[in-house]
């Protein structure tokens, strides 16, 4: 069987400095809120092109940490828009309901997956404070577009980069292409801890100082709480980890794209359609995801010829349990493209027999 991500073939790569990182842990007795974590925030903040980085316990504290940490400075209040692709994992407007925020849902481009830009306007009201462009299966937003309709609008633009890192946007790395950016390195992720974890970068000092007090209690010094918050700090060990895979992530998203270019350029089944993108810089390809009208039989195809496949996502969030007031809602291209998505193998140590092998019984499927 061609698994669908190899994570312990990735993570074996690295082994022997994973396990000196482990153990440099261990001897130190220092456990939270140490050097390894001040040292990633460092290097990825550098990496990102912005002046912070702070890392919390997972990416979807990372995007409510933004959010709350705009309500304590006066730019978001309860019962704000917060704008959202209708099509992105619900983790996205988890953040913003959780903060008493009003998730609005926009469809998206059905060739890109992404929020449909020429959409946006259409749903900004007076009550409208903020965007969210969720890089979803790791390709950039139309990030010029929707920055112009959020200065238009005086509205805040937060990215959700979980899938992103280290996609390119005109020269800007995505983290760096709006107010603030939340990441997660979940270890399916292109940079992927060993367990939870997650991050904001901003070039916002006062955000950054917020987000910093409010990973930790709300605490800005020791037993002194500023704010009512929670606890959500990447600890010592998964920073440690971070720092030895952030210096190999460029070339895993190289051999990512090398598998998806292969992809585009073999897969020729008419009744499969490929994903698009402008640019390749502007993909690191977290997900290599195609379109057919019968996902079912064409996954069973694949699982018969011994390819693993997964779909993102089976159920997309309007018609979840958890946003049943939302039940009564259409959004056709959102609801064709969870019925017709399947994302296939993609990794930095697939080699070609396995992708041209995946291409031949793609290519087969009738």
């Amino acid at each position: 069987m061609i698994k669908f991500l190899d994570l312990h073939k990735i993570n074996q790569q690295y082994r022997s400095e994973i396990d000196l990182a482990i153990k440099k842990i261990l001897d130190s007795g220092w456990y939270i809120m140490g050097k390894e974590l001040s040292t990633f925030e460092d290097k990825f903040a550098n990496y990102c092109g912005t002046k912070y980085c702070i890392g919390v316990g997972n990416g979807l504290d990372a995007l409510i940490l933004i959010l709350k940490a705009f309500k304590e400075l006066g730019k978001l209040q309860d019962g704000d828009e917060v704008i959202v692709p209708a099509n992105t994992y619900i983790a996205s407007i988890l953040a913003i309901s959780q903060n008493n925020l009003t998730p609005i849902l926009v469809e998206p481009n059905i060739d890109t997956c992404n929020i449909d830009s020429k959409e946006i306007e259409k749903h900004i009201t007076s009550k409208t404070k903020a965007i969210m462009a969720v890089h979803l299966y790791g390709q950039v937003c139309d990030m010029d577009q929707i920055n112009t309709i959020a200065k238009k609008h005086h509205l805040l633009v937060i990215e959700d980069s979980a899938q992103a890192h280290g996609a390119t946007y005109k020269g800007k790395k995505t983290g760096n292409l709006g107010d603030a950016s939340g990441f997660s390195f979940y270890p399916g992720k292109n940079l992927g801890a060993l367990g939870d974890g997650g991050a904001v970068t901003t070039n916002n000092e006062e955000l950054a100082k917020c987000i910093f007090a409010l990973r930790n209690y709300g605490s800005q010094e020791k037993y002194v709480n500023k704010y009512k918050s929670i606890n959500s700090r990447l600890d010592e060990l998964q920073a440690a980890i971070l720092n030895v895979k952030l210096k190999y992530l460029d070339n895993e998203i190289e051999a990512r794209r090398k598998v998806a270019l292969y992809y585009k350029d073999h897969i020729k089944n008419t009744k499969i359609i490929l994903p698009t993108w402008e640019n390749v810089e502007n993909h690191v390809f977290h997900l290599f995801t195609i379109r057919t009208k019968n996902r079912k039989k064409l996954q069973e195809h694949l699982t018969e010829n011994h390819i693993q496949t997964v779909i993102h996502y089976p159920t997309p969030p309007h018609q979840q349990e958890a946003y049943n007031q939302w039940n009564n809602l259409s959004f056709p291209i959102t609801e064709q493209i969870h019925t017709e998505i399947l994302s296939i193998p993609i990794s930095p140590v697939m080699n070609e027999k396995d992708y041209a092998y995946i291409c031949e019984i793609i290519n087969q499927y009738e």
